[in-house]
C-alpha cells in the first residue's frame, strides 16, 4: 500500500502535528517525500523510511 503513492494524495499519520491534524498532502515524490499539512500549510520532507513507518492509512486518492 504504502508504494502506491501519487502526487496529491492525503495521507493520515500517526502522531498529530501541532496545529491539531493527521492529515497531509503528498507534494513531491521521489527517494525524499515533500508533505503540506492541510490544517495550517507547513511543508516539510522527509525521507521515504521514515514517512514508511510514521504513515498509518491513505486517505483519499487523487481524482484522475
Amino acid at each position: 500500500m504504502k508504494d502506491n503513492l501519487e502526487l496529491g494524495d492525503i495521507i493520515e499519520m500517526k502522531k498529530p502535528h501541532a496545529c491539531g491534524t493527521k492529515n497531509w498532502e503528498i507534494t513531491r515524490l521521489g527517494v525524499d517525500l515533500k508533505l503540506k499539512c492541510t490544517g495550517c500549510g507547513h511543508e516539510i520532507m522527509m525521507d521515504r523510511l521514515e514517512f514508511n513507518k510514521k504513515m498509518k492509512k491513505k486517505v483519499n486518492k487523487p481524482n484522475a
